[in-house]
């Protein structure tokens, strides 16, 4: 009577949901098919952020480091870097959003919603599929930098809390990007939505020039908006600059909000199955 009581739960409630790695390994290696062979995206973000750096490094840097009192393109190069870093980053939460976005609207979630897979798996194949294109745009960045004058200071020690702190920032912001991708009804309403991170909130910040230099109203935005602190850190871990005694923390709080906000309001909008 048990054994004829077990076989008689459906195979989608009797499978286990025990198998969350192997499951999202699978959802990883879907996202990077999907990214081979629609490479728009994945180019755009990667190829985005060398544009940037050789455009104000070589092109407009003797000009930006007169500016900024001397010191050569060299100088400017070595100031720009680490805020061209967080730039790749911002620049790579359109793909994902879009990704999402796309997985909702086209049914595929559906059908994955009646597969014995760790519900988590979806989103999480997204995240992690992203930070391993963003580590790839992130070394590409490095490479060209140094290639046009980048000459980082810093110690094996540095360049490792560096680097944790650019993944748990690429972590943080695909989380936002994911939710925000699910509350739009179009692919393309998730390129836009996705704006303010990649191009706002790098731009008015001190990627470019020093908070000084700004007029009074976006200094004081771009001082309390969380990459300006994280830029400050990047500085002083690759370059040995000053920075205030609180960036660090402050860098670490701005992943650690992002990220809770970002996961669960993702996890939210993806159980409701459908998009607000």
């Amino acid at each position: 009577m048990s054994s004829t009581t077990i076989q008689s739960v459906p195979a989608a409630q009797a499978a286990p949901a025990s198998r969350p790695l192997t499951d999202i390994g699978t959802m990883l290696r879907r996202n990077l098919r999907h990214a081979q062979r629609y490479p728009g995206l994945s180019l755009g973000a990667l190829g985005m952020p060398v544009i940037m750096i050789l455009l104000f490094g070589l092109v407009f840097g003797n000009t930006f480091a007169a500016g900024l009192g001397g010191g050569g393109r060299g100088a400017y190069i070595d100031f720009l870097t680490p805020g061209i870093l967080l730039m790749s980053i911002a620049s790579g939460t359109m793909s994902p959003a879009v990704a999402v976005c796309m997985d909702m609207t086209e049914g595929i979630v559906a059908r994955f919603r009646t597969m014995a897979i760790f519900r988590p798996a979806v989103l999480a194949g997204h995240v992690l599929g992203n930070v391993l294109l963003t580590i790839v745009s992130l070394a590409l960045v490095v490479g060209f930098a140094i290639l046009i004058g980048f000459r980082p200071n810093a110690s094996v020690g540095d360049w490792l809390l560096a680097a944790g702190l650019l993944i748990a920032v690429t972590f943080a912001l695909t989380w936002f990007a994911i939710a925000l991708g699910l509350t739009s009804k179009t692919p393309e309403s998730a390129s836009n939505i996705v704006l303010p991170i990649s191009l706002l909130l790098p731009f008015l910040s001190n990627t470019f020039i020093p908070l000084q230099s700004m007029p009074s109203g976006i200094r004081w935005f771009a001082e309390y908006q969380p990459f300006t602190p994280i830029i400050n850190t990047l500085r002083h871990l690759m370059l040995g600059t000053p920075m205030d005694s609180g960036d660090g923390w402050l860098s670490l709080a701005w992943c650690l909000a992002i990220a809770v906000v970002g996961y669960f309001w993702a996890q939210k909008n993806y159980n409701k199955g459908t998009v607000a």
